[in-house]
């Protein structure tokens, strides 16, 4: 049993190392899930600025987001372009 865990940690320890740093905090933040700042715009005017409680998810084959609001606790899903950052 030790020795699975163990092949298990070296695994993931070198797949992390080939990764780029911005491929490790997409990783990362899928598991942990750490607050992010969503900001949604339609051409050159924002229409929604907020704050996630954690993951934000989106659909395959979407380019929607939906994400717990931290301020109100809402389910909020936005569409279209937004800049989201962790």
């Amino acid at each position: 049993m030790k020795a699975i865990i163990f092949a298990v940690v070296v695994a993931a320890l070198l797949i992390l190392t080939g990764c780029s740093d911005a491929a490790r905090s997409k990783m990362t933040n899928r598991f942990v899930g750490e607050e992010a700042s969503v900001k949604c715009y339609s051409g050159d005017k924002l229409i929604y600025d907020g704050v996630s409680t954690g993951k934000i998810l989106t659909e395959q084959s979407s380019d929607g987001y939906y994400f717990r609001e931290k301020v109100s606790g809402d389910l909020v899903e936005v569409s279209g372009n937004c800049v989201i950052r962790y």
